[in-house]
């Protein structure tokens, strides 16, 4: 039994790990209760090439800007989490500019906004999750797309 009980764990974090692959997730934790002291704890993790591929996308688009002038805008993109406000999500899912199709998106750069106000949505899980401004002031820039997916801790959009 034992070893039935293998190969049917075995079977299951194959199928966890191509779940993983055709969703494009970087992580996926579960628990699977068999009896009251009987579990299985599976994380199945990757590193996804949109991971590395994004400083280096980032890091060209200085090179290109720096040719007309300004040398301080280059120290900010070089990683935009790392700007003081730059708005984090805060899960992996897929992000949404606007309530629903038709209706103008929730900011736009440029946009003076105030602490609480919906920035965009997120989606997880069928769940809408609205993400607020953690503080006042204008959307320099928003990172992400209308649709795109987005993993945890990607910057989102920057308030200054």
């Amino acid at each position: 039994m034992t070893n039935k009980s293998h190969e049917a764990d075995v079977a299951f974090i194959k199928a966890l790990a191509e779940l993983l692959r055709e969703n494009d997730l970087t992580e996926l934790q579960v628990k699977r209760a068999y009896a009251e002291d009987d579990s299985l704890n599976v994380r199945v993790s990757r590193a996804t090439q949109q991971m590395i591929a994004a400083p280096v996308q980032v890091a060209a688009a200085p090179a290109v800007a720096a040719a007309p002038a300004a040398p301080a805008p280059a120290s900010v993109n070089d990683d935009p989490s790392n700007h003081p406000g730059a708005v984090t999500s805060p899960m992996v899912g897929t992000i949404y500019m606007q309530a629903e199709p038709g209706t103008p998106a929730f900011v736009s750069v440029g946009a003076q906004v105030n602490e609480g106000d919906t920035l965009l949505i997120v989606e997880a899980m069928k769940t809408m999750n609205h993400i607020p401004a953690p503080r006042s002031g204008k959307v320099t820039r928003i990172m992400v797309e209308d649709g795109s997916t987005v993993e945890f801790g990607a910057p989102l959009v920057i308030i200054e």
